[in-house]
Formats: C-alpha cells, sequence, structure tokens
C-alpha cells in the first residue's frame, strides 16, 4: 500500500431510522465533533451557513501524538439523503505548496445512505491523499516503513469513523 494510491477506509452501519432523520444528522458539519476522537469543533467560513457544495468550513483537531491543528475543508458531494462529502484542504501550505482545491487534497471523507430494511445502511469513508499531509511527511522520513505507517493511520481512522457511526446511530434511533 502506497501514499500515492489514495489508500481508503471505510465503516458501515445499520441504523433502524427513516432516511431523512440520517441525512438531518450527517449533514450537519459539527455532528462528527460530537464524537469524533480527534475532530474536536468546526466552524462555517466564508460566511457559508447550510451545506452546499463549494462551501468550507474549519475544523479544530486534536491527535495526541501530534497536538492541535486547523484544517480548511470543501464540500465536494451534497446529494440530500444519499451522499455528503468534504474534501480536506491544505489552504496555509504547512505541507508544501498550498492546496486550494479539492484536487489536491490531503483526504476525502464521504457518508454514503442507502436505504435498507428497517432503516439505513449508512458508510463513512476516507481516501487519503493526493496532496501532501502530515502523514506523507512521517514517510518521507521513513519511506521503507510507508505500509506501516498508512495501515496504522488508517486503523487510527476507522476507529474514529466507528465512533461517529455509532454516535448517528444513538441520535438517529433516539
Amino acid at each position: 500500500m502506497r501514499y500515492a494510491d489514495g489508500p481508503t477506509a471505510e465503516c458501515e452501519i445499520r441504523i433502524a431510522a427513516a432516511p431523512p432523520r440520517v441525512w438531518e444528522l450527517i449533514s450537519d458539519i459539527g455532528l462528527p465533533a460530537r464524537t469524533s476522537p480527534e475532530l474536536q469543533r468546526v466552524e462555517w467560513l466564508d460566511g457559508a451557513t447550510a451545506p452546499v457544495v463549494g462551501a468550507r468550513f474549519a475544523g479544530h483537531n486534536h491527535h495526541p501524538k501530534i497536538g492541535e491543528w486547523r484544517t480548511v475543508s470543501e464540500l465536494v458531494a451534497v446529494d440530500p439523503g444519499r451522499e455528503f462529502g468534504w474534501a480536506v484542504l491544505d489552504t496555509a501550505g504547512r505541507f508544501g505548496t498550498p492546496a486550494t482545491g479539492p484536487e489536491q487534497s490531503l483526504a476525502t471523507w464521504r457518508f454514503v445512505l442507502d436505504a435498507a430494511p428497517g432503516g439505513v445502511l449508512l458508510r463513512h469513508s476516507v481516501r487519503i491523499g493526493p496532496g501532501a499531509s502530515g502523514l506523507s511527511t512521517v514517510i518521507a522520513r521513513m519511506p521503507d516503513r510507508e505500509e506501516q505507517l498508512i495501515e496504522a493511520r488508517l486503523a487510527e481512522l476507522r476507529k474514529g469513523m466507528t465512533a461517529v457511526l455509532e454516535g448517528v446511530k444513538a441520535l438517529a434511533e433516539a
């Protein structure tokens, strides 16, 4: 597994709730911060107040090994009742040339809803890269450990995605 290949992770959960209720939750940019071990809070940027493709928001993150950092994300998929996605950008150029558009994202995150018997099947996924990131910086220092570093990061991300999905399920089914 190589960073240049755009490593991915996906988790899913069945939720006994109506699709509109699940959509309401996943299209709230603040929801992941309520249960994620890494994302701490978010806020809309540039006067945005609602989820539309192209709207941007800031994410404030914390990781015990890396500390705190801020990201800028741009919504890339807003298909009500079906898909919600955003690309994380390095607008400040922390890892090289500033990434100002989704085609240069550090990562792209998605929620995808599918109707299922008794409710919804909700998938949460991430694709790392293609833009430079903290992970690619570490890989550059230890290229012989690239696969191990990617798998460790994907495992952390899966843990966070599972926590978010479980949070969505609890809220939707309450």
